[in-house]
């Protein structure tokens, strides 16, 4: 009789936590298709930032091929569809992926003055369970769940509030966030609720291959180092975004429960020997796994300047992560490690790339003596963008990942990829090559001046502002820059040359030349 009713227990758990009640989309407002039209990349060319890299015009190549294959992946829901907004897709699957989706937006919201992008977002939301739960893979033509081996499996990063903040700080529309929060906060409650293995000695979250993204990743464990600082992150986005509409009281109350979160992870999750964080089985030990995922708290600001200090070394090895084409997604010195790829076992991907340069730049700021972040960052793009653009000149298209051994696609992989892998030659190019980096929100920019030959951007739009900032050549990086900034609206321009302080300008409408010592 116990044994019946234990497997009855656990039954209904399990049945809990997918039951589709017929209740979809209750906690977001949008509730019908919004219309708009697909743009086409030809008619939008000259509406798009253009970068100008007089010493790495195959950079600038790369880019328009990026732009050029991601309109095509601008689309319309299917008649009959519930979805309520259009999307951008990955475009090798009838059906959208959550983190693919999400990945997608950070490099297509530099063109949100032609296509919202973030919209895509509304997909996901209008199809949340009444219980929070949000499948990671939905069928395009009727808003189905699409499970493959097991429900398990079908739970994403939970990186919603990231796309939409990173989303913002380009558009300065908060209009959204009051929309969102409903939907955020009850699928944060069900991944709590759900994504944390009962009576282990760690109270962490839990994640799978496929769930994780990382699908056919060698690892195990309770305790995913991942899914555990994601949503040690996901806590600091929606006490971000709840600050942003006026609620201090859940502002404090999520970001409490991110520190929570991060302080668990720093004591049980970090191997100080090492200079990484792991896996853990139900008992709390680490379970000694080299995978990018290992660098999430970075990113998600759990690890302090010590900690990252020691992961950037890992990130330098050469044994380990720095190879040929950085960064690969299995340690080298892993007995599983493929020098091809096959698939997650040592491929280069866009979206944990992005994960680690964009926590690099997290600690290229606010740190003293903290150069070293942002020129690595840099170093480790221009290879990435290298490896990218030879296998583009042999085969003519992008690929979903590559190679960490060759400049050459990965074993297992879709081409014509944009898709994620634009974010290497769109966002990554602006952001950590060029070194421009805006903040709407602010009215500001940011720019590492780091290159000696005549580069910048035009026609970046950022809020309601558009700007073209150029850097007239030089000879060496410790030299003094002419810089040109033309803009219709006056914003606030902060300038870091090389390894010297930093300098704030006051950029007036029109144009503005400066000289920067």
């Amino acid at each position: 009789m116990k044994k019946f009713l234990m497997i009855f227990f656990i039954s209904s758990c399990l049945f809990a936590q997918y039951e589709d009640t017929g209740k979809r989309g209750e906690y977001y407002s949008k509730k019908n298709y919004s219309g708009g039209s697909t743009p086409a990349f030809a008619e939008n060319k000259n509406k798009l930032p253009s970068p100008i890299l007089e010493d790495n015009k195959d950079y600038v190549d790369l880019y328009w091929r990026a732009w050029e294959l991601a309109f095509d992946h601008f689309k319309k829901p299917p008649e009959g569809s519930p979805f309520v907004s259009n999307f951008i897709d990955e475009a090798f699957s009838p059906s959208v992926f959550q983190w693919d989706t999400i990945f997608m937006i950070m490099f297509a919201r530099y063109a949100h003055n032609i296509f919202p992008s973030i919209e895509s977002l509304d997909n996901f939301y209008c199809r949340q369970y009444e219980n929070g739960y949000i499948c990671r893979e939905i069928w395009e033509a009727n808003g189905e769940d699409y499970v493959y081996e097991g429900r398990e499996h079908t739970v994403n990063p939970p990186l919603f509030g990231w796309a939409e903040i990173e989303t913002y700080k380009l558009t300065n529309d908060k209009s959204r966030f009051k929309n969102i929060l409903p939907a955020l906060e009850k699928y944060a409650e069900w991944l709590e609720k759900f994504r944390k293995k009962e009576n282990t000695k760690h109270n962490l979250y839990w994640q799978t291959g496929l769930g994780s993204g990382m699908d056919n990743t060698p690892r195990s464990g309770s305790a995913w180092i991942c899914m555990s600082a994601q949503m040690c992150m996901f806590y600091k986005d929606i006490s971000f975004i709840s600050s942003e509409i006026g609620d201090k009281e859940k502002a404090e109350k999520y970001l409490r429960k991110s520190n929570e979160i991060a302080e668990k992870i720093n004591q049980l999750m970090w191997n100080e020997e090492d200079g990484l964080y792991y896996d853990l089985d139900d008992e709390g030990n680490q379970i000694k796994v080299k995978t990018i995922a290992s660098f999430w708290p970075i990113l998600s600001g759990i690890a302090d300047y010590r900690k990252a200090e020691k992961m950037l070394d890992n990130l330098k090895d050469a044994k380990t992560f720095w190879r040929t084409v950085p960064f690969p997604s299995l340690s080298a010195d892993h007995k599983d490690y493929a020098a091809d790829a096959k698939y997650w076992l040592g491929g280069v991907w866009a979206p944990t790339n992005v994960m680690v340069m964009k926590g690099l730049d997290k600690f290229s700021q606010g740190y003293e003596h903290s150069f070293h972040y942002r020129e690595f960052a840099k170093l480790a793009t221009e290879i990435y963008l290298d490896g990218i653009y030879e296998t583009y000149k042999k085969t003519g298209t992008i690929w979903e990942n590559y190679s960490p051994e060759a400049k050459w696609r990965g074993v297992w992989a879709q081409p014509n990829f944009v898709g994620w892998s634009g974010c290497g030659p769109i966002m990554l190019l602006i952001e950590n090559v060029l070194g421009i980096q805006a903040d709407a929100s602010k009215n500001e920019i940011t720019w590492y001046l780091n290159r000696i030959d005549k580069h910048g951007i035009e026609n970046l739009k950022f809020g309601e502002t558009t700007a073209s900032l150029i850097c007239e050549k030089r000879l060496s990086v410790d030299k003094p820059c002419e810089v040109t900034i033309k803009t219709d609206k006056p914003f606030k321009l902060t300038v870091l040359n090389w390894m010297k302080p930093a300098k704030t300008f006051e950029i007036k409408e029109g144009t503005n030349k400066l000289t920067v010592d």
